[in-house]
């Protein structure tokens, strides 16, 4: 008896889409956020280009109804237009302020930052897919680091020390924002890396 194919929730030409999504928006309308912060390299966009292409759309890209922004998912408008995908599947999001918006913007982008790459369980479980009929750059890695990774191991030396770099913090509660205002200038004119931040 033959297997049932698993379906796609929908399809964008001959690009299935399985990821949840409200609805599915021409890509021309989306509008990038100019304040987002995060920039995205042509070779990531190349390959995330690649990835929706080969495994369809995994992630819809997230749009703010307050603004009409796109708060989580640029890198994939820009892959999508590179490729030739005139439609991307939209995930619509309420937002109560422009600052709630924002800050679900550069978590989204800060949280993928810090998660710690396990080199051994890494290195195990890229040969097993080595194994299987698989295009290996889907897995996000390029040739380069397969061959670091299959060839010869990757290991702590190859993580630049600045990407894993504790960092120590004190806040500070302040009574108003004429407060904040005066402690932040205050701790930056003695030398200290400071961020405001409104709770």
């Amino acid at each position: 008896m033959a297997k049932n194919k698993i379906k796609p929730r929908a399809m964008i030409g001959d690009v299935p889409v399985w990821c949840v999504h409200d609805e599915i928006v021409n890509c021309a309308e989306l509008k990038p956020n100019p304040k987002n912060p995060n920039t995205h390299p042509g070779g990531q966009i190349k390959l995330l280009g690649k990835i929706i292409l080969e495994q369809g759309w995994r992630m819809p890209i997230t749009v703010s109804k307050r603004s009409g922004l796109i708060v989580k998912g640029h890198g994939r408008l820009e892959a999508a237009f590179r490729v030739g995908i005139l439609k991307a599947p939209v995930d619509l999001q309420d937002y109560e302020s422009e600052a709630a918006e924002h800050a679900d913007m550069v978590a989204d982008n800060r949280l993928a930052e810090l998660a710690e790459l396990d080199a051994g369980s890494l290195e195990r479980l890229m040969a097993e897919l080595s194994d299987f009929d698989v295009d290996m750059e889907l897995t996000g890695f390029d040739g380069d680091d397969l061959d670091r990774l299959l060839g010869g191991g990757l290991n702590n030396e190859d993580i630049p020390d600045d990407q894993y770099k504790e960092q120590y913090g004190v806040i500070v509660i302040c009574e108003s924002e004429a407060d904040q205002e005066t402690i932040f200038n205050d701790l930056i004119g003695r030398g200290y890396n400071c961020r405001v931040v409104v709770t």
